[in-house]
């Protein structure tokens, strides 16, 4: 079982052991977990009780002896807003921190699928009027997967983002598909446009993405640089056909 997601919500190994380990038993002593995790008695004891202060177990009292019990998965559902309402409070102050940065970033890099994530996500979100972009072909397709790229249109259309792209001809079954909505528009170069990175300009955001192997995307926010890549657009956008 994969459980790396809970040491994303910031559970240590010892932890997850201890809970998954309740959760297979249903409840039991200290003694039962020690022996069935093969964890360290010392190890084990500190993992109980900070689980106990994060509410992931509980405990019962038989005689002198107490035995525990996992709470139910559901309960990390709670645990998760639990996180995001304390860092709700956090975060004017982080942002307050960030306005007496001396400088500013021009240009950041993400790296992996999750960077890409990111770098798409703050392109639909951006405050510009329009999403436009260019490059791309079948491999930046194959390379996510169709099903991300509508996934990602959908959530673009659904924030009333309109767009123009240019595609090359590997991929208009993709785009024939896309203008179904009339929030988008293509159109498309020979095939021999086909690359392996996509440049996507919103406002003053400008992402080159790589879709190799190990993609990355280099993010600028720049209203020059922008706007030079926006002419580049509007040049391919006349030369290319319906």
């Amino acid at each position: 079982m994969d459980t790396t997601i809970l040491e994303d919500l910031g559970l240590t190994t010892a932890e997850i052991n201890v809970y998954v380990t309740l959760l297979e038993l249903g409840s039991a002593s200290a003694g039962h977990i020690l022996d069935k995790s093969g964890a360290q008695n010392s190890v084990m004891h500190r993992a109980l009780n900070s689980l106990i202060e994060k509410g992931l177990i509980h405990y019962i009292m038989e005689g002198r002896k107490k035995i525990y019990q996992a709470t139910k998965p559901e309960t990390f559902f709670e645990f998760i807003e639990t996180k995001k309402k304390r860092f709700e409070k956090l975060l004017p102050e982080l942002k307050q921190k960030e306005k007496f940065a001396l400088t500013q970033e021009m240009a950041t890099i993400y790296r992996g699928i999750r960077g890409v994530n990111e770098v798409y996500r703050q392109l639909r979100e951006a405050k510009g009027k329009e999403y436009l972009s260019f490059g791309g072909g079948r491999q930046c397709e194959e390379r996510m997967g169709t099903a991300w790229w509508q996934n990602h249109h959908l959530n673009r259309i659904y924030l009333k983002l309109r767009s123009r792209q240019v595609f090359d001809e590997t991929v208009r079954v993709f785009g024939t598909n896309l203008v179904k909505d009339k929030m988008s528009r293509v159109r498309y170069l020979p095939a021999r446009f086909a690359q392996f990175q996509e440049t996507v300009i919103v406002g003053s955001l400008v992402a080159i993405t790589i879709f190799t192997e190990k993609p990355y995307s280099i993010l600028f926010e720049d209203t020059l640089v922008a706007e030079g890549y926006r002419k580049h657009f509007e040049l391919l956008w006349d030369a290319a056909k319906k």
